[in-house]
C-alpha cells in the first residue's frame, strides 16, 4: 500500500474516531440531561407531556406532525360570553350523603381549597320516583311499622342548595338519569332516554322553578355519545339534539338568565354508532341537527389520560388534554366562536398508588395510570395552561372530591378522588390527598392575569370588581361600572380597552390601546382611569411569536449575506 493511501486511511480513521467520540459524548450528555431532568428533558416534556425518554422521542415526532396538518380555526381573540366567573369547580355526590355535618365538612374543605363551583347531579330517578309529576318516594318502610312511608324527595336537594349557598359556593346542576317508569322497555338500560322527551322537560322545569334565582346553570345529560350514557340504544345525535333543544327552550321560559350547558362530550375515537361515536362526529352532527341554537356553553371532558398537561400533540385519532381544541374548531366553523367550552370533568387517574394489585381493579389502565405525586403536579400545570393558551375554556370541574365510602377501591374511577372517604363523627373531616394540597396552593396563591384573548370587564381577574349594569350597546348586553378605574395584570405585548365615561351619551364607546412590550410578552400591572368609568371588554394581544420570527428572519438574512461574503472572499483568494 502506498504511503499516500496509508496517510489517507489513517486520516479517515482519525476523523471517524473523532466523529464517534463526539457522538458518544453527545449521547452521554443527552442521557445525563434526561436522567436529571435538565433543559432538554424540560423542552421535551413541554411539548409531549411525556416523562420517559422513549415517550418523549415518539411524542416529539408526533408534535412535529402538527405542522403538516390543516390548521384548526380557534379564533383566540373572539369575544366569549359566560366565562367571567372564577373558573374553579369540583364534582360532588352530595345526593348520596345522609349526615348534614358530613356534607358541611366536605363543603368547608372544598371552599378552603379555593373552589367556587360544584357540579352536582340532581338525578331524575331520585326526584320523581313514584311516577309522572310525583316528587315523592314511597318505596321503603322507614319507621319499621310494616307500611311504606312516603317522603318528600325535594328535602334532600333543598338541603344541598341551602348548604351550598351557606358556604359561598355555586351550583351547576346536572340533569340526567331517568326513572324506570319513563320507559316501557326496561331492557333499554338504566340511563336510556325516556320514551316521551316531554317527561324530561317537565322534570327540568320543576327543578328550575323550585330553585329559581338560586341555581342559574343547568347541564342537560352527560356523555350522550358513549355507552351506557344513552342506554342500550344506538348513539342518537338527532335524538339528543331534540332533547337538548326542548329543555333549552323550557328553561329559558322559566328564567331567561339561566345558562344551559350541553351534556359533556366524551372523548373517543370510536365509530361504532351502536355503542360509541367519535366526539368530533357527534358534535358536528349536533350542529347539523340544529343543536347550536340550544346551548350557551359546550361541555367537554378534560382528562389527561396517558400523558401530562403539557402535551401539544393534536391528532384526530388520539386523545389528550388538548382534545377540546378540535371542539373549538368545530364551534368556530359553525358560528359559535362566542361560546365557551366548560370542562365538566378533569383529572389524572392515580391508580399506580392503589393498595390493590392491578388485576383486582376493574378497568385498570382505562383512564391512564399515574402516581398521586404526578396527579398533584399535573393539575396546577393544567390550570395554568388553560389561562395562558385557551381563552375559550371557561369552568374546569375537578373529578371528583370523594365518594361516600371506600368500598369502590376495586374500580379504577375511584382513584380520581381528591380526599379519602374516611369521615367519622369522632374525626369529622376527610384526609386530603396530595392533589388537594397542590390545587389549593395554586388556586389560593395565584396572581390572576389577563392573557391573550378578549375578556369581558366583569371577569374575575379584575381586582376591583365593577358593578354590572345592562347596556344593549355593550358586547353581550352588559358592562361594568368601576368607581376608581380598572386595576388588573395583563400578560402580552399590547392591550385595548373598550370603555366610556359614566356621563357619556349612549353607545359612545372609546377604544384605548396600551403597549405592554416592544419585544416578547410581559406581565404588567395596569391602572386605567382616574375616576368612574364604564368598561365593556379588554383585548390582550401577544405578538411575541411574529416578532421573534421577524428577528430570526433578519438574523438569517444577515447570516446568508455573511456566508456569501466569506465565500466570495475565499473564491477570490483561490
Amino acid at each position: 500500500m502506498s504511503n499516500t493511501r496509508q496517510i489517507a486511511l489513517m486520516s479517515w480513521r482519525k476523523r471517524a474516531a473523532i466523529i464517534g467520540f463526539s457522538a458518544a459524548f453527545i449521547l452521554v450528555l443527552l442521557g445525563l440531561d434526561l436522567r436529571s431532568r435538565g433543559l432538554i428533558w424540560q423542552f421535551l416534556w413541554s411539548q409531549t407531556g411525556e416523562e420517559a425518554a422513549p415517550g418523549q422521542i415518539r411524542g416529539l415526532v408526533e408534535v412535529a406532525g402538527n405542522l403538516i396538518r390543516y390548521p384548526l380555526e380557534t379564533e383566540p381573540l373572539a369575544p366569549i360570553a359566560n366565562k367571567a366567573a372564577i373558573p374553579y369547580g369540583i364534582n360532588t355526590f352530595l345526593e348520596q350523603e345522609v349526615e348534614r355535618p358530613k356534607i358541611e365538612a366536605m363543603l368547608r374543605m372544598i371552599r378552603d381549597a379555593g373552589f367556587v363551583w360544584l357540579r352536582q347531579e340532581f338525578p331524575w330517578e331520585d326526584l320523581e320516583v313514584d311516577g309522572r309529576g310525583q316528587f315523592t318516594d314511597s318505596r321503603l318502610d322507614r319507621d319499621g311499622d310494616g307500611q311504606s312511608d312516603t317522603i318528600d324527595t325535594w328535602l334532600k336537594y333543598d338541603q344541598i342548595v341551602e348548604l351550598t349557598e351557606a358556604h359561598g359556593l355555586r351550583l351547576m346542576a346536572r340533569l340526567s338519569n331517568p326513572p324506570a317508569w319513563s320507559r316501557a322497555d326496561l331492557a333499554a338500560g338504566d340511563r336510556a332516554p325516556p320514551d316521551d322527551f316531554q317527561d324530561f322537560v317537565n322534570y327540568a322545569v320543576a327543578v328550575a322553578e323550585r330553585y329559581r334565582g338560586r341555581i342559574h346553570h343547568y347541564q342537560i345529560w352527560n356523555e350522550p355519545n358513549i355507552y351506557p350514557e344513552w342506554g342500550n340504544a344506538p348513539i342518537d345525535p338527532a335524538g339528543y339534539t331534540d332533547l337538548l333543544c326542548r329543555a333549552y327552550r323550557a328553561l329559558k321560559e322559566v328564567d331567561p338568565n339561566i345558562v344551559v350547558i350541553s351534556g359533556a362530550i366524551a372523548p373517543t375515537i370510536a365509530m361504532d354508532i351502536e355503542r360509541d361515536l367519535s366526539d368530533l362526529v357527534f358534535l358536528q352532527l349536533l350542529y347539523d341537527h340544529g343543536g347550536g341554537d340550544c346551548f350557551d356553553a359546550l361541555s367537554a371532558q378534560g382528562y389527561g389520560l396517558r400523558s401530562g398537561p403539557s402535551d401539544r400533540r393534536l391528532r384526530a385519532t388520539s386523545v389528550n388534554v388538548a382534545r377540546h381544541t378540535y371542539y373549538r374548531d368545530i364551534m368556530v366553523r359553525n358560528g359559535d366562536a362566542h361560546k365557551p367550552i366548560w370542562l365538566s370533568e378533569a383529572a389524572w387517574n392515580a391508580t399506580l398508588d392503589a393498595d390493590l394489585p392491578p388485576e383486582q381493579i376493574s378497568l385498570y389502565g382505562a383512564y391512564g395510570n399515574v402516581t398521586q405525586a404526578q396527579a398533584a403536579r399535573y393539575m396546577p400545570i393544567f390550570y395554568e395552561r388553560i389561562q395562558r393558551e385557551w381563552p375559550w375554556v371557561g369552568n374546569v370541574m375537578y373529578w371528583f372530591f370523594t365518594r361516600k365510602d371506600p368500598f369502590e377501591a376495586d374500580q379504577a374511577f375511584y382513584y380520581f378522588r381528591m380526599a379519602e372517604p374516611d369521615y367519622q363523627p369522632e374525626k369529622p373531616t376527610f384526609t386530603p390527598l396530595p392533589v388537594y394540597h397542590s390545587v389549593k396552593e395554586y388556586i389560593t396563591g395565584q396572581q390572576p392575569a389577563l392573557y391573550r384573548g378578549r375578556h369581558q370587564a366583569e371577569t374575575w381577574q379584575i381586582r376591583n370588581n365593577g358593578l354590572l349594569l345592562a347596556d344593549q350597546s355593550a358586547r353581550f348586553g352588559s358592562a361594568a361600572v368601576f368607581e376608581s378605574g380598572l386595576e388588573f395584570d395583563a400578560h402580552g405585548t399590547a392591550l385595548e380597552i373598550r370603555w366610556t365615561s359614566v356621563d357619556a351619551e349612549d353607545a359612545d364607546w372609546r377604544s384605548t390601546r396600551i403597549e405592554l412590550s416592544s419585544g416578547l410578552a410581559q406581565t404588567r400591572r395596569i391602572a386605567f382611569g382616574d375616576g368612574p368609568i364604564i368598561a365593556d371588554e379588554i383585548a390582550v394581544y401577544d405578538r411575541s411569536l411574529s416578532r421573534l420570527l421577524s428577528w430570526l428572519a433578519v438574523v438569517g438574512a444577515l447570516a446568508m449575506v455573511a456566508f456569501g461574503a466569506v465565500g466570495l472572499a475565499l473564491r477570490d483568494r483561490l
